[in-house]
């Protein structure tokens, strides 16, 4: 009975362990954890197969000194044949009564954007840029921003 236990248990972990490896996954580190209005980090994502729904995560990381309860960003988007948008979105970081919403390590906040199940018109090179949107040249406390794409099944 000891051996299957031990077997079940090699077992368990294994599959945990399989998770799907993201299609596209970058993160983009600031100096002295400043992002300054003309830095714009920029993602590319090569996207072969449109017939499938893939869903878009951006993950802030600040310091719990930062001074602001959101971030204001927006993101351009262009794809393949040149198109391009520019949307607005706001990152929340702290709720009114200053209880950070992302998750917090030490001195390490981790706020997520998601877009789930979204489908792109056009195979190719998709470029995806991000740039803070607020009206204060620098942003301090900001440690880096990453971008992943992954498939859905």
């Amino acid at each position: 009975m000891k051996k299957s236990s031990v077997f079940y248990l090699v077992l368990l972990f294994f599959l945990a362990s399989c998770g799907e490896k993201p299609l596209y996954e970058k993160a983009y580190s600031f100096k002295n954890r400043e992002w300054k209005q003309d830095v714009k980090p920029v993602y590319n994502v090569e996207i072969a197969d449109v017939k499938k729904a893939y869903s878009f995560t951006l993950s802030l990381r600040t310091t719990t000194n930062y001074k602001y309860s959101n971030l204001w960003i927006f993101m351009k988007t262009e794809s393949p044949d040149g198109t391009i948008a520019r949307e607005p979105f706001e990152i929340m970081i702290t709720e009114e009564n200053g209880k950070w919403i992302g998750n917090k390590t030490g001195s390490v906040v981790e706020t997520s954007l998601y877009f789930k199940k979204r489908m792109l018109p056009i195979t190719g090179k998709y470029s995806f840029t991000i740039e803070q949107a607020i009206t204060a040249s620098t942003i301090d406390e900001v440690l880096d921003i990453g971008f992943t794409v992954t498939k859905e099944k």
